[in-house]
Protein backbone atom coordinates (compact mmCIF):
# COMPACT_ATOMS: atom_id res chain seq x y z
CA UNK A 1 0.00 0.00 0.00
CA UNK A 2 1.47 3.76 -1.18
CA UNK A 3 0.85 6.45 1.25
CA UNK A 4 1.89 9.42 0.17
CA UNK A 5 4.08 11.72 1.89
CA UNK A 6 1.58 14.68 2.02
CA UNK A 7 -0.61 11.91 4.45
CA UNK A 8 2.14 11.03 6.48
CA UNK A 9 2.92 14.74 7.35
CA UNK A 10 -0.76 15.17 8.20
CA UNK A 11 -1.08 12.24 9.90
CA UNK A 12 1.91 13.19 11.99
CA UNK A 13 0.67 17.09 12.54
CA UNK A 14 -2.96 15.92 13.25
CA UNK A 15 -1.29 13.49 15.89
CA UNK A 16 1.39 15.80 17.51
CA UNK A 17 -1.54 18.86 18.05
CA UNK A 18 -3.91 16.81 19.17
CA UNK A 19 -1.39 15.00 21.97
CA UNK A 20 -0.64 18.87 22.96
CA UNK A 21 -4.16 19.74 22.63
CA UNK A 22 -4.53 16.86 25.28
CA UNK A 23 -2.46 17.23 27.21
CA UNK A 24 -3.17 21.05 27.71
CA UNK A 25 -6.41 20.14 28.70
CA UNK A 26 -5.20 17.59 31.12
CA UNK A 27 -3.26 19.48 32.66
CA UNK A 28 -5.61 22.55 32.92
CA UNK A 29 -8.22 19.91 34.40
CA UNK A 30 -5.47 18.98 37.17
CA UNK A 31 -4.76 22.90 37.58
CA UNK A 32 -8.47 23.57 38.20
CA UNK A 33 -9.10 20.63 40.68
CA UNK A 34 -5.90 21.58 43.24
CA UNK A 35 -6.38 25.28 42.51
CA UNK A 36 -10.20 24.82 43.51
CA UNK A 37 -9.43 22.30 46.44
CA UNK A 38 -6.89 25.03 47.87
CA UNK A 39 -9.44 27.60 47.60
CA UNK A 40 -12.14 25.73 49.05
CA UNK A 41 -10.37 24.50 52.14
CA UNK A 42 -9.09 28.29 52.76
CA UNK A 43 -12.25 29.19 52.76
CA UNK A 44 -13.64 26.10 55.10
CA UNK A 45 -10.53 27.40 57.18
CA UNK A 46 -11.63 30.73 57.55
CA UNK A 47 -15.34 29.35 58.87
CA UNK A 48 -14.05 27.36 61.47
CA UNK A 49 -12.90 31.11 63.02
CA UNK A 50 -15.30 31.11 65.77
CA UNK A 51 -14.45 27.75 66.74
CA UNK A 52 -10.85 28.18 66.83
CA UNK A 53 -11.12 31.65 68.99
CA UNK A 54 -13.80 28.94 71.31
CA UNK A 55 -10.86 27.00 71.67
CA UNK A 56 -8.60 29.58 72.81
CA UNK A 57 -11.02 30.73 75.32
CA UNK A 58 -11.40 27.41 76.96
CA UNK A 59 -7.90 26.75 76.64
CA UNK A 60 -6.81 29.88 78.26
CA UNK A 61 -9.38 29.17 81.24
CA UNK A 62 -7.81 25.80 82.00
CA UNK A 63 -4.37 26.08 81.08
CA UNK A 64 -4.31 23.01 79.15
CA UNK A 65 -6.25 20.91 76.87
CA UNK A 66 -7.95 18.63 79.59
CA UNK A 67 -11.56 20.26 79.02
CA UNK A 68 -11.90 17.74 75.80
CA UNK A 69 -13.48 14.58 76.78
CA UNK A 70 -11.74 11.28 76.56
CA UNK A 71 -14.48 9.80 74.98
CA UNK A 72 -15.99 10.05 71.42
CA UNK A 73 -13.21 12.55 70.81
CA UNK A 74 -14.21 12.12 67.22
CA UNK A 75 -17.26 13.38 67.22
CA UNK A 76 -16.65 16.04 69.60
CA UNK A 77 -15.56 18.63 67.30
CA UNK A 78 -19.00 17.88 65.29
CA UNK A 79 -20.87 18.31 68.46
CA UNK A 80 -18.79 21.66 69.31
CA UNK A 81 -19.65 23.12 65.85
CA UNK A 82 -23.70 22.09 66.42
CA UNK A 83 -23.15 23.83 69.39
CA UNK A 84 -21.81 27.09 68.41
CA UNK A 85 -23.93 27.22 65.64
CA UNK A 86 -27.44 27.18 67.77
CA UNK A 87 -25.85 29.71 70.21
CA UNK A 88 -25.47 31.51 66.65
CA UNK A 89 -28.73 30.92 66.29
CA UNK A 90 -30.50 31.77 69.51
CA UNK A 91 -28.70 34.60 69.84
CA UNK A 92 -30.02 36.19 66.38
CA UNK A 93 -33.97 35.46 67.28
CA UNK A 94 -33.50 37.00 70.94
CA UNK A 95 -32.21 40.13 69.82
CA UNK A 96 -34.05 42.84 71.00
CA UNK A 97 -36.24 45.13 68.19
CA UNK A 98 -34.31 48.28 67.08
CA UNK A 99 -35.74 51.36 69.06
CA UNK A 100 -38.15 53.22 67.03
CA UNK A 101 -36.70 56.82 65.76
CA UNK A 102 -38.60 59.81 67.27
CA UNK A 103 -40.79 61.95 66.04
CA UNK A 104 -39.52 65.81 64.81
CA UNK A 105 -41.37 68.27 65.71
CA UNK A 106 -43.34 70.54 62.78
CA UNK A 107 -40.66 73.44 62.37
CA UNK A 108 -42.14 76.88 61.45
CA UNK A 109 -41.66 76.61 57.41
CA UNK A 110 -43.50 73.47 57.60
CA UNK A 111 -40.57 71.72 56.66
CA UNK A 112 -40.10 67.34 58.15
CA UNK A 113 -36.61 67.13 59.01
CA UNK A 114 -35.68 63.63 57.27
CA UNK A 115 -35.82 60.47 59.20
CA UNK A 116 -33.01 57.70 59.43
CA UNK A 117 -34.71 54.62 58.63
CA UNK A 118 -33.40 51.68 60.98
CA UNK A 119 -30.52 49.27 60.42
CA UNK A 120 -31.51 45.65 58.88
CA UNK A 121 -30.62 43.03 61.01
CA UNK A 122 -27.73 40.96 60.30
CA UNK A 123 -28.03 37.84 58.36
CA UNK A 124 -28.05 34.82 59.96
CA UNK A 125 -24.33 32.89 59.22
CA UNK A 126 -24.74 30.34 56.98
CA UNK A 127 -25.80 26.76 58.68
CA UNK A 128 -22.47 24.07 58.75
CA UNK A 129 -23.18 21.35 57.09
CA UNK A 130 -25.57 18.37 58.93
CA UNK A 131 -23.31 15.83 61.15
CA UNK A 132 -22.40 12.55 59.45
CA UNK A 133 -23.91 9.39 61.16
CA UNK A 134 -22.22 8.01 64.11
CA UNK A 135 -19.01 6.44 63.60
CA UNK A 136 -16.93 4.23 65.75
CA UNK A 137 -14.31 5.54 67.34
CA UNK A 138 -10.64 6.65 65.66
CA UNK A 139 -11.96 4.49 62.38
CA UNK A 140 -10.42 6.29 58.89
CA UNK A 141 -12.80 8.65 57.86
CA UNK A 142 -14.23 8.75 54.06
CA UNK A 143 -11.65 10.54 51.83
CA UNK A 144 -13.35 11.74 49.27
CA UNK A 145 -16.57 14.87 49.34
CA UNK A 146 -16.95 14.24 53.15
CA UNK A 147 -18.64 17.15 55.13
CA UNK A 148 -16.47 19.49 56.80
CA UNK A 149 -17.43 18.03 60.39
CA UNK A 150 -15.93 14.52 59.58
CA UNK A 151 -12.86 16.18 58.30
CA UNK A 152 -11.37 18.61 60.96
CA UNK A 153 -8.84 17.50 63.24
CA UNK A 154 -7.57 18.97 66.61
CA UNK A 155 -3.47 19.13 67.35
CA UNK A 156 -2.10 19.93 70.54
CA UNK A 157 1.39 22.42 70.27
CA UNK A 158 3.39 19.08 70.05
CA UNK A 159 1.39 17.83 66.88
CA UNK A 160 -0.61 15.37 68.76
CA UNK A 161 -4.14 14.35 68.15
CA UNK A 162 -6.58 15.69 70.51
CA UNK A 163 -10.11 15.12 68.81
CA UNK A 164 -11.43 15.13 65.38
CA UNK A 165 -10.50 12.95 62.25
CA UNK A 166 -7.61 10.61 62.71
CA UNK A 167 -4.90 11.70 59.98
CA UNK A 168 -5.82 10.03 56.75
CA UNK A 169 -4.19 10.13 53.17
CA UNK A 170 -5.30 13.40 52.58
CA UNK A 171 -3.26 16.64 52.93
CA UNK A 172 -4.03 18.25 55.57
CA UNK A 173 -4.53 22.47 56.36
CA UNK A 174 -3.66 24.42 59.12
CA UNK A 175 -4.57 27.11 61.07
CA UNK A 176 -3.08 27.76 64.51
CA UNK A 177 -4.75 28.44 67.98
CA UNK A 178 -2.79 31.52 70.17
CA UNK A 179 -3.30 31.96 73.46
CA UNK A 180 -0.73 35.07 74.94
CA UNK A 181 0.94 35.46 71.29
CA UNK A 182 1.90 31.59 71.62
CA UNK A 183 0.67 28.47 69.60
CA UNK A 184 -0.84 26.37 71.93
CA UNK A 185 -2.39 24.19 69.08
CA UNK A 186 -4.02 24.07 65.85
CA UNK A 187 -7.36 23.23 63.22
CA UNK A 188 -6.51 21.37 60.41
CA UNK A 189 -8.51 20.28 57.65
CA UNK A 190 -8.03 17.75 55.13
CA UNK A 191 -8.64 18.84 51.98
CA UNK A 192 -11.37 16.77 49.37
CA UNK A 193 -9.87 14.76 46.66
CA UNK A 194 -12.20 16.77 44.31
CA UNK A 195 -13.21 20.31 44.59
CA UNK A 196 -16.89 20.81 46.42
CA UNK A 197 -17.18 24.40 44.98
CA UNK A 198 -19.77 24.33 42.22
CA UNK A 199 -17.66 27.18 40.04
CA UNK A 200 -15.29 24.72 39.79
CA UNK A 201 -17.58 21.56 38.46
CA UNK A 202 -19.15 24.14 36.43
CA UNK A 203 -15.62 25.07 35.10
CA UNK A 204 -15.03 21.68 34.69
CA UNK A 205 -18.15 20.69 32.55
CA UNK A 206 -17.10 24.19 30.11
CA UNK A 207 -13.81 22.76 29.40
CA UNK A 208 -15.50 19.44 28.34
CA UNK A 209 -18.10 20.73 26.44
CA UNK A 210 -15.39 22.93 24.61
CA UNK A 211 -12.92 19.87 23.75
CA UNK A 212 -14.95 19.37 20.27
CA UNK A 213 -13.83 22.34 19.12
CA UNK A 214 -10.53 22.23 19.95
CA UNK A 215 -10.72 18.86 18.20
CA UNK A 216 -12.00 20.29 14.81
CA UNK A 217 -9.66 23.84 15.08
CA UNK A 218 -6.32 21.08 15.60
CA UNK A 219 -7.78 19.08 12.44
CA UNK A 220 -8.08 22.22 10.31
CA UNK A 221 -4.83 23.62 11.50
CA UNK A 222 -2.86 19.91 11.28
CA UNK A 223 -4.35 19.82 7.94
CA UNK A 224 -3.55 23.28 6.85
CA UNK A 225 0.17 22.80 8.12
CA UNK A 226 0.36 19.42 6.70
CA UNK A 227 -0.95 20.69 3.01
CA UNK A 228 2.07 23.75 4.00
CA UNK A 229 4.90 21.25 4.59
CA UNK A 230 3.64 18.53 2.09
CA UNK A 231 4.15 21.30 -0.81
CA UNK A 232 7.31 22.41 0.61
CA UNK A 233 9.05 18.99 0.74
CA UNK A 234 6.96 17.42 -2.43
CA UNK A 235 8.22 20.12 -5.23
CA UNK A 236 12.02 19.57 -4.25
CA UNK A 237 11.61 15.92 -4.01
CA UNK A 238 9.43 15.58 -7.15
CA UNK A 239 12.18 16.92 -9.00
CA UNK A 240 14.58 14.55 -7.82
CA UNK A 241 12.37 11.82 -8.80
CA UNK A 242 11.95 13.27 -12.39
CA UNK A 243 15.65 13.82 -12.89
CA UNK A 244 15.99 10.38 -11.54
CA UNK A 245 13.85 9.05 -14.11
CA UNK A 246 15.75 11.07 -16.73
CA UNK A 247 19.12 9.70 -15.73
CA UNK A 248 17.72 5.94 -15.98
CA UNK A 249 16.88 6.97 -19.62
CA UNK A 250 20.05 7.93 -20.27
CA UNK A 251 19.77 12.00 -20.60
CA UNK A 252 23.01 12.75 -18.10
CA UNK A 253 22.48 16.57 -19.12
CA UNK A 254 19.94 16.59 -16.16
CA UNK A 255 20.77 19.37 -13.70
CA UNK A 256 18.76 20.08 -10.80
CA UNK A 257 18.36 23.12 -9.07
CA UNK A 258 20.17 23.36 -5.46
CA UNK A 259 19.47 27.03 -4.13
CA UNK A 260 17.84 25.23 -1.11
CA UNK A 261 20.45 25.67 2.02
CA UNK A 262 18.79 22.04 3.67
CA UNK A 263 19.49 18.45 3.16
CA UNK A 264 17.38 18.48 0.12
CA UNK A 265 19.48 21.27 -1.27
CA UNK A 266 22.42 18.85 -0.69
CA UNK A 267 21.12 15.87 -1.86
CA UNK A 268 20.35 18.15 -4.90
CA UNK A 269 24.06 19.14 -5.31
CA UNK A 270 25.11 15.74 -4.90
CA UNK A 271 22.86 14.53 -7.27
CA UNK A 272 24.37 17.09 -10.07
CA UNK A 273 27.72 15.86 -9.15
CA UNK A 274 26.45 12.00 -10.02
CA UNK A 275 24.92 13.43 -13.51
CA UNK A 276 28.22 15.67 -14.04
CA UNK A 277 29.95 12.10 -13.53
CA UNK A 278 27.71 9.97 -15.64
CA UNK A 279 27.94 12.23 -18.34
CA UNK A 280 32.00 12.35 -18.24
CA UNK A 281 32.03 8.60 -17.73
CA UNK A 282 29.18 8.62 -20.95
CA UNK A 283 31.56 11.23 -22.94
CA UNK A 284 34.36 8.78 -22.14
CA UNK A 285 32.44 6.09 -23.02
CA UNK A 286 31.67 6.89 -26.69
CA UNK A 287 35.48 8.48 -26.91
CA UNK A 288 37.08 5.04 -26.05
CA UNK A 289 34.75 3.58 -28.51
CA UNK A 290 35.62 6.05 -31.36
CA UNK A 291 39.57 5.92 -30.79
CA UNK A 292 39.42 2.28 -30.47
CA UNK A 293 37.55 2.01 -33.56
CA UNK A 294 39.68 4.11 -35.46
CA UNK A 295 43.16 2.64 -34.18
CA UNK A 296 42.07 -0.83 -34.81
CA UNK A 297 40.78 0.37 -38.22
CA UNK A 298 43.89 1.95 -39.72
CA UNK A 299 46.23 -1.03 -39.28
CA UNK A 300 43.11 -3.37 -40.65
CA UNK A 301 42.86 -0.63 -43.93
CA UNK A 302 46.29 -1.13 -44.49
CA UNK A 303 45.96 -5.12 -44.28
CA UNK A 304 43.00 -5.60 -46.74
CA UNK A 305 44.73 -3.11 -48.78
CA UNK A 306 47.66 -5.54 -49.27
CA UNK A 307 45.78 -8.19 -48.78
CA UNK A 308 43.18 -7.17 -52.34
CA UNK A 309 46.78 -6.30 -53.97
CA UNK A 310 47.68 -9.66 -53.79
CA UNK A 311 44.57 -10.78 -54.51
CA UNK A 312 44.28 -8.78 -57.60
CA UNK A 313 47.94 -9.93 -59.21
CA UNK A 314 49.39 -6.40 -58.42
CA UNK A 315 51.77 -7.43 -56.22
CA UNK A 316 53.76 -10.32 -55.73
CA UNK A 317 53.99 -12.14 -52.42
CA UNK A 318 56.94 -11.69 -51.75
CA UNK A 319 59.04 -11.34 -48.49
CA UNK A 320 59.12 -7.65 -48.50
CA UNK A 321 55.14 -7.67 -48.81
CA UNK A 322 54.35 -10.20 -46.22
CA UNK A 323 57.35 -8.80 -44.15
CA UNK A 324 55.11 -5.40 -44.62
CA UNK A 325 51.59 -7.26 -43.59
CA UNK A 326 53.53 -8.81 -40.74
CA UNK A 327 54.24 -5.15 -39.30
CA UNK A 328 51.13 -4.29 -39.61
CA UNK A 329 49.33 -7.02 -37.42
CA UNK A 330 51.93 -7.07 -34.31
CA UNK A 331 50.52 -3.42 -34.47
CA UNK A 332 47.18 -4.84 -34.73
CA UNK A 333 48.35 -7.44 -31.91
CA UNK A 334 49.80 -4.82 -29.66
CA UNK A 335 47.12 -2.52 -29.87
CA UNK A 336 44.42 -5.39 -28.72
CA UNK A 337 46.65 -6.52 -25.85
CA UNK A 338 46.65 -2.37 -24.43
CA UNK A 339 43.48 -2.52 -24.73
CA UNK A 340 42.99 -5.65 -22.58
CA UNK A 341 45.17 -4.85 -20.22
CA UNK A 342 43.93 -1.43 -19.73
CA UNK A 343 40.40 -3.33 -19.83
CA UNK A 344 41.89 -5.61 -16.75
CA UNK A 345 42.92 -2.65 -14.93
CA UNK A 346 39.76 -0.62 -14.64
CA UNK A 347 37.84 -3.34 -13.41
CA UNK A 348 40.73 -4.23 -10.57
CA UNK A 349 40.98 -7.97 -12.64
CA UNK A 350 44.79 -6.73 -13.36
CA UNK A 351 47.15 -9.82 -12.20
CA UNK A 352 50.49 -7.97 -10.00
CA UNK A 353 52.92 -10.25 -8.57
CA UNK A 354 54.85 -8.11 -5.99
CA UNK A 355 57.91 -9.22 -5.30
CA UNK A 356 61.57 -7.87 -4.51
CA UNK A 357 62.97 -6.12 -7.52
CA UNK A 358 66.16 -4.18 -8.25
CA UNK A 359 64.55 -1.20 -10.17
CA UNK A 360 67.46 0.35 -11.37
CA UNK A 361 69.01 -3.06 -12.81
CA UNK A 362 65.79 -3.77 -14.76
CA UNK A 363 65.99 -0.59 -16.19
CA UNK A 364 69.72 -0.61 -17.19
CA UNK A 365 68.94 -4.41 -18.62
CA UNK A 366 65.82 -2.67 -20.70
CA UNK A 367 68.09 -0.22 -22.19
CA UNK A 368 70.55 -2.38 -23.15
CA UNK A 369 68.07 -4.33 -25.25
CA UNK A 370 67.46 -0.72 -26.84
CA UNK A 371 70.79 0.07 -27.28
CA UNK A 372 71.14 -1.16 -31.28
CA UNK A 373 67.72 0.51 -32.50
CA UNK A 374 68.57 3.83 -30.49
CA UNK A 375 71.88 4.32 -32.09
CA UNK A 376 70.13 3.30 -35.26
CA UNK A 377 67.89 6.10 -34.62
CA UNK A 378 70.96 8.51 -34.40
CA UNK A 379 70.18 9.12 -30.16
CA UNK A 380 73.02 8.49 -27.09
CA UNK A 381 71.45 6.91 -23.69
CA UNK A 382 73.31 8.21 -21.13
CA UNK A 383 73.56 6.90 -17.44
CA UNK A 384 74.02 8.51 -13.87
CA UNK A 385 75.37 7.29 -11.17
CA UNK A 386 73.15 4.47 -9.47
CA UNK A 387 70.94 4.74 -6.37
CA UNK A 388 72.69 3.11 -2.99
CA UNK A 389 69.34 1.29 -2.77
CA UNK A 390 66.82 1.16 -4.97
CA UNK A 391 65.06 -2.84 -3.98
CA UNK A 392 61.31 -2.16 -4.08
CA UNK A 393 58.22 -4.57 -4.80
CA UNK A 394 57.10 -4.88 -7.70
CA UNK A 395 55.78 -7.26 -10.83
CA UNK A 396 59.40 -7.94 -12.98
CA UNK A 397 56.96 -9.02 -15.99
CA UNK A 398 54.96 -5.89 -15.60
CA UNK A 399 58.22 -3.11 -14.96
CA UNK A 400 59.99 -4.90 -18.37
CA UNK A 401 56.41 -3.87 -19.69
CA UNK A 402 56.35 -0.88 -18.30
CA UNK A 403 60.29 0.26 -18.88
CA UNK A 404 59.74 -0.79 -23.08
CA UNK A 405 56.68 1.43 -23.75
CA UNK A 406 58.95 4.42 -21.84
CA UNK A 407 62.01 3.50 -23.88
CA UNK A 408 59.74 2.77 -27.25
CA UNK A 409 57.97 6.47 -26.57
CA UNK A 410 61.30 8.18 -26.42
CA UNK A 411 62.66 6.57 -29.21
CA UNK A 412 59.52 7.19 -31.51
CA UNK A 413 59.16 10.90 -30.85
CA UNK A 414 63.14 12.11 -30.12
CA UNK A 415 64.39 13.72 -32.93
CA UNK A 416 68.04 13.05 -34.33
CA UNK A 417 70.43 13.53 -33.11
CA UNK A 418 69.36 13.35 -29.44
CA UNK A 419 69.72 12.29 -26.24
CA UNK A 420 68.51 10.23 -23.41
CA UNK A 421 69.25 10.20 -19.47
CA UNK A 422 68.67 7.42 -17.46
CA UNK A 423 68.63 8.43 -13.41
CA UNK A 424 67.55 7.81 -9.84
CA UNK A 425 66.97 8.95 -6.73
CA UNK A 426 65.41 7.78 -3.64
CA UNK A 427 64.00 9.38 -0.57
CA UNK A 428 61.38 9.48 1.93
CA UNK A 429 60.74 5.79 1.43
CA UNK A 430 60.51 6.20 -2.39
CA UNK A 431 63.22 5.15 -4.89
CA UNK A 432 61.75 7.42 -8.15
CA UNK A 433 63.38 6.60 -11.76
CA UNK A 434 63.84 9.29 -14.17
CA UNK A 435 63.74 9.10 -17.93
CA UNK A 436 64.64 12.61 -20.16
CA UNK A 437 64.62 13.19 -23.76
CA UNK A 438 65.56 15.66 -25.83
CA UNK A 439 63.40 17.72 -27.85
CA UNK A 440 61.01 18.05 -29.31
CA UNK A 441 58.59 19.07 -26.39
CA UNK A 442 55.17 19.38 -26.01
CA UNK A 443 53.49 22.33 -24.77
CA UNK A 444 52.19 23.44 -21.28
CA UNK A 445 48.59 23.11 -21.91
CA UNK A 446 49.06 19.34 -23.65
CA UNK A 447 51.46 18.13 -20.87
CA UNK A 448 48.78 17.82 -18.34
CA UNK A 449 46.43 15.32 -21.12
CA UNK A 450 49.55 13.19 -21.94
CA UNK A 451 48.82 10.02 -20.31
CA UNK A 452 45.27 9.67 -21.58
CA UNK A 453 44.33 7.07 -23.47
CA UNK A 454 44.25 7.58 -27.48
CA UNK A 455 46.17 11.03 -26.90
CA UNK A 456 49.13 12.31 -28.90
CA UNK A 457 50.51 15.77 -30.01
CA UNK A 458 49.99 15.95 -33.40
CA UNK A 459 51.79 19.36 -33.61
CA UNK A 460 54.95 17.52 -31.97
CA UNK A 461 55.19 14.36 -31.18
CA UNK A 462 52.67 13.05 -34.37
CA UNK A 463 51.23 9.79 -35.55
CA UNK A 464 54.02 8.90 -38.36
CA UNK A 465 56.26 7.63 -35.60
CA UNK A 466 53.77 4.95 -34.90
CA UNK A 467 51.42 4.19 -31.62
CA UNK A 468 48.05 4.34 -30.99
CA UNK A 469 48.50 7.06 -28.27
CA UNK A 470 48.34 4.08 -25.38
CA UNK A 471 51.31 3.43 -24.49
CA UNK A 472 51.42 5.96 -21.41
CA UNK A 473 48.15 5.30 -20.23
CA UNK A 474 49.42 1.77 -19.98
CA UNK A 475 52.20 2.59 -18.13
CA UNK A 476 50.55 4.60 -15.42
CA UNK A 477 47.59 1.91 -14.89
CA UNK A 478 49.99 -0.96 -14.35
CA UNK A 479 51.86 1.35 -12.04
CA UNK A 480 49.02 2.29 -9.93
CA UNK A 481 48.13 -1.39 -10.23
CA UNK A 482 51.83 -2.36 -7.95
CA UNK A 483 51.29 0.91 -5.37
CA UNK A 484 53.43 3.40 -7.90
CA UNK A 485 52.94 6.64 -9.63
CA UNK A 486 53.72 8.03 -13.06
CA UNK A 487 54.45 11.57 -13.19
CA UNK A 488 55.49 13.86 -16.88
CA UNK A 489 57.02 17.06 -16.73
CA UNK A 490 59.16 19.36 -18.91
CA UNK A 491 63.12 17.99 -19.01
CA UNK A 492 66.08 19.82 -18.76
CA UNK A 493 67.08 18.42 -22.51
CA UNK A 494 64.29 19.62 -24.02
CA UNK A 495 62.51 17.12 -24.06
CA UNK A 496 60.04 15.48 -21.46
CA UNK A 497 61.04 14.08 -18.26
CA UNK A 498 59.04 10.65 -17.19
CA UNK A 499 59.39 9.45 -13.47
CA UNK A 500 58.27 6.25 -12.70
CA UNK A 501 57.87 6.21 -8.58
CA UNK A 502 57.56 3.09 -6.29
CA UNK A 503 57.92 2.50 -2.68
CA UNK A 504 61.00 1.17 -1.42
CA UNK A 505 60.92 -2.49 0.04
CA UNK A 506 61.36 -2.85 3.52
CA UNK A 507 62.92 -6.64 3.37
Amino acid sequence: MKISIGLRLFASVLLAILAVAASAVYLLRQNVLEGFGDYAVQIELDRLDELSNELARRYARHGSWDFVPASGRREWIARELARLQDEREARAFARPPAPAAPVAPFSATGAVPPVTPPAPPAPPAPPLPPLPPPALADAPAPDDGAPLQSRITLFDAAGKRIAGRPPGTLPLARRPIMVDGRTVGALAVARTARPTDALAYTFLQQLGSSLWPIAASSVLLSALVATLLAAHFRRPIGRLAQGARLLSEGRFETRLVDGRSDELGELAQHFNRLAARLEGAEDARRQWVADTSHELRTPLAVLRAQLEALQDGVRNADPIHVAAMLRQVLALSKTIDDLYALARADVGALDCRREPLHVWQLAREEADAFGDRLQAAGLVLEWAEPPPHAAVLADPDRMRQVLRNLFENSLRYTSAPGRLLLSAEVGAGRVELHLDDSAPGVPDAALARLGERFYRVDASRSRTGGGAGLGLALCRRLLEAQGGALRIAHSALGGLRVTVSLALSTS
